[in-house]
């Protein structure tokens, strides 16, 4: 036969792996410094400008 298991205690077992997973999410999120925070900004927004730079327009674009 199967291994008999509580369902109640097999269902907040999993609320709690779910619970902390997100935790660990947010943490890594949020759980940085101004710093970092700031270099990320500017990491991303130097490479937003790179990427509209360096974009075609289409001819519909550019009106006649």
């Amino acid at each position: 036969m199967g291994e008999i298991v509580n369902l109640r205690q097999v269902r907040k077992q999993k609320a709690r792996t779910e619970k902390e997973k997100l935790a660990d999410e947010n943490r890594a999120l949020h759980g940085r410094s101004k710093a970092e925070r700031t270099r990320d900004r500017l990491t991303s927004d130097k490479a937003e400008k790179f990427v509209a730079g360096h974009r075609r327009e289409r001819p519909e674009d550019q009106g006649d």
